[in-house]
């Protein structure tokens, strides 16, 4: 989830004279110069200058090198350095959510209902998949240990039992909440995946809800 890199973007807002920086160079359509991004908010150069340098630090900006002359050769002077807002995405939910993973699995299963797949059938085949692409590529071995690793990651907060790993938290919390059917069912499925990309023998995503817990428990059964 790199929350801690995601935590420390979003932190470096929290000083007002980054944050009007930052929404200055936001809103421009082209990349902007220390000069002019500091005349925007009323700064010295080189306050302006040491914060926008924070930002690129933290992710948040990034930096290019141009010429503003539109000249080039000797006598043309030195590039200017410009800032622009990173194209990276910061997000931050506590407890974690994964409302675009569950994005993902819906539009996919859309796409290959449109092509005459039944919508329930659609919908468990693209969330099965999606976890066993990540279970094959996280190149861990098929252990308990190894899939709550991988559940971790990805924000249920599992805790594993000698051959039970339990889910604390659902990441799709809310639209399991008003389509608790549908979400939930997409849950085990994209679980079971992520155990068979693992190549966890033996283990099956059951749904066992309860209060306070994701729907979903992965069992060793013989």
């Amino acid at each position: 989830m790199e929350l801690h890199l995601h935590a420390a973007g979003i932190g470096a807002l929290a000083d007002d004279t980054r944050r009007e920086l930052y929404s200055y160079v936001a809103s421009q359509p082209q990349p902007v110069g220390r000069e002019q991004a500091a005349t925007a908010v009323g700064l010295a150069m080189h306050t302006a200058s040491f914060h926008l340098d924070r930002l690129v630090a933290e992710g948040l900006l990034e930096v290019e090198y141009r010429r503003l002359s539109g000249r080039s050769g000797p006598g043309a002077g030195r590039p200017s350095k410009l800032y622009r807002r990173a194209d990276r995405e910061f997000t931050v939910s506590l407890p974690p959510r994964r409302y675009d993973l569950v994005g993902d699995i819906l539009a996919s299963a859309v796409d290959r209902a449109a092509l005459g797949a039944p919508l329930e059938q659609a919908l468990e085949a693209c969330a099965h998949e999606e976890g066993s692409t990540l279970g094959r590529e996280s190149g861990t071995d098929g252990t308990l240990d190894a899939l709550a690793a991988v559940l971790e990651a990805q924000g249920y907060e599992p805790t594993l039992f000698e051959d039970t790993v339990e889910l604390a938290n659902c990441p799709f919390d809310a639209l399991a909440r008003k389509h608790t059917q549908l979400v939930c069912s997409l849950n085990r499925s994209y679980v079971q995946g992520v155990a068979d990309g693992l190549g966890c023998t033996g283990v099956a995503a059951r749904l066992e809800p309860e209060p306070g817990h994701c729907c979903v428990k992965a069992r060793v059964e013989s």
